[in-house]
């Protein structure tokens, strides 16, 4: 299968890090010194040309700016035949306003990703609409299986993902900036509470990934009667005002993400 990139940002570069063929690629960027990048670093074929990269794919990843999928959509509108599928990873874009910009001919795909995917280790939500070619939903599947795992799921749930995964990794880090911090207050040099602090998140993350350990079995396990773990746990759990922030948090995110769609 042929597959094009519309936009050459850090995420359709993460999708594209993650191919292990990269022969069959070419990548539409408009801007010289990042099509010149891509050429470079990753060997694709680039154009400045997106009805160019239409053209020569059977899926077209889309991975723009929202304010610019209607120029996009204008120019390769026609290109896009019905055997051709277009994966969409732009924000606050549905199913339904892509098909209004694009057309009705295209299969359509919306993916909701996260940066986590630059790792090889991101999360994506994918819905397809209907009438989308299932092999080229395989095919969109594995591609991004590549740069972590994914998830087939309803449109009616991209809002809750953007709040879990899409927006996450922005609380992920918000916390270790949190725990690098109090460590410093706590004495330490700020370059050891930051390594202290990453590696664990890291560590954690990884082990409870890998084992599929029950969260509440794991927290009792680390957090015995009057040991350290259950004196700071007893903090955080204080009126279930943890708990509460993370919920009000994820419920701002996927209010806000439903807002812009």
């Amino acid at each position: 299968m042929k597959i094009g990139f519309i936009g050459a940002g850090k995420m359709a570069e993460g999708i594209l890090s993650a191919m292990p063929s990269k022969k069959n690629v070419i990548m539409a960027e408009k801007l010289d010194a990042r099509r010149e990048e891509m050429g470079r670093k990753h060997g694709v074929r680039t154009t400045a040309d997106a009805n160019e990269a239409v053209k020569k794919s059977d899926i077209v990843f889309l991975a723009v700016r929202p304010q610019d999928v209607d120029s996009v959509a204008a120019a390769t509108r026609d290109s896009l035949t019905a055997e051709k599928t277009l994966v969409s990873i732009v924000a606050g874009k549905t199913l339904a306003k892509l098909r209004k910009a694009f057309g009705r001919k295209c299969g359509l795909v919306r993916v909701m990703p996260n940066l986590a995917l630059r790792a090889k280790a991101g999360m994506c939500a994918i819905c397809p609409a209907k009438g989308a070619d299932s092999k080229a939903v395989d095919a969109v599947a594995a591609i991004l299986s590549g740069a972590g795992k994914t998830v087939i799921l309803k449109e009616r749930d991209f809002d809750a993902v953007t709040a879990l995964s899409g927006s996450g990794p922005a609380y992920f880090a918000y916390m270790q900036q949190a725990m690098e911090r109090a460590g410093a207050k706590l004495g330490l040099k700020k370059d050891v509470a930051k390594l202290l602090a990453a590696q664990t998140m890291y560590g954690t993350a990884k082990f409870l990934n890998e084992s599929g350990i029950d969260l509440a079995e794991f927290i009792a396990g680390v957090a015995t009667k009057g040991g350290t773990t259950a004196a700071g746990m007893e903090e955080l759990a204080k009126g279930g005002a943890f708990e509460d922030i993370v919920a009000r948090t994820l419920s701002a995110a996927a209010a806000r993400s439903k807002a812009l769609a």
